[in-house]
């Protein structure tokens, strides 16, 4: 086995997966998963830069994250950043930073090279099932871009849309620095108006109705995996390939969104990190299923911080 450190830096977390990994077996045995809050793409999509406060909280995670893959004894160690880091004038500070904590560059990755690495994350472990019909249509909600990718054993096809859980909140629901608390009507119609013109553009080039089986991935979808569960506490293995049905996920969505920030953090299984931009990223996972007609969402925890430690093993 090789002992691999994967870091997966996006718009509204930041994770670290320290794993042993054995390519001939397909084995990844976790040492070390985690993940925080750090809000790294807060107002980029209206300044254009990384916020310092978002930058010196990342830098503190990274800095957390060098004592864990220096204790495990990671031979490798592979730093992952997403869609703020991305679109950022100033991602040249970000790299610096991360460069001086962690002693690697961060890979500011393209959509495309991030739908690969969320497909073999999400579908390894899928292999020889034979209750999910292929092909899959993996679905990876994140803060600031949404993926897309259709594929078998292999990806077929793929695209990334600016559709986050982060930026839609912030486009749509933030004036003068606050949040709406529930959104209007209006509000939730203007998001829903942004994901139905992004998911045409997606089908331009992904075939988003030829899937049989449809894979979520990431905070948004595993925290309503949750609320279905009715979790009393956060449980990854709980959530890890639970299926949600589409009138639960609907019914979740319509609570979200007509709830104050009172009420959603508290709600057991919420992270205090997403209570904010959950119902975005409930609306998101809602519109996909109904755009395929998807009777269900198969939930994984594995993702693209799995497929980018395959990447380095």
């Amino acid at each position: 086995m090789t002992r691999v450190a994967a870091i997966d830096c996006g718009t509204n977390s930041i994770r670290l997966l320290v794993a042993d990994a054995d390519p001939a077996t397909g084995e990844l045995v976790d040492l070390d998963r985690r993940m925080t809050i750090v809000r790294l793409g807060q107002g980029v999509d209206r300044t254009g830069r990384l916020a310092p406060g978002a930058l010196e909280r990342t830098f503190a995670a990274c800095r957390e994250y060098a004592t864990i893959v220096k204790d495990h004894g990671a031979e490798r160690l592979r730093f992952v950043a997403t869609s703020a880091s991305r679109d950022a004038e100033n991602r040249d500070e970000f790299v610096r930073g991360v460069l001086d904590i962690l002693g690697v560059e961060p890979e500011v990755i393209s959509g495309d090279q991030e739908a690969e690495f969320s497909f073999t994350g999400a579908t390894k472990e899928l292999t020889g099932r034979d209750d999910l019909a292929k092909p899959y249509l993996v679905v990876d909600i994140g803060g600031g871009s949404t993926e897309f990718v259709v594929g078998e054993d292999h990806v077929r096809a793929a695209r990334s849309v600016d559709i986050g859980c982060v930026r839609m909140t912030e486009r749509h629901l933030v004036h003068d620095g606050v949040v709406s608390d529930p959104p209007t009507p209006e509000q939730v119609e203007a998001i829903r108006a942004d994901i139905e013109a992004a998911l045409d553009l997606a089908e331009e080039s992904v075939p988003l109705r030829e899937a049989r089986t449809l894979v979520g991935l990431a905070g948004s979808v595993t925290t309503i995996a949750a609320i279905a569960l009715d979790l009393p506490e956060y449980d990854s293995e709980a959530i890890h390939h639970s299926r949600v049905s589409y009138d639960r996920v609907r019914e979740i969505t319509e609570r979200l969104l007509s709830a104050t920030h009172a009420e959603r953090a508290a709600i057991p299984s919420m992270h205090p990190g997403r209570v904010d931009v959950i119902g975005a990223g409930a609306l998101v996972l809602l519109s996909v299923m109904e755009r395929i007609g998807a009777d269900e969402v198969v939930v994984s925890e594995h993702d693209i911080l799995d497929g980018i430690a395959w990447s380095v093993a």
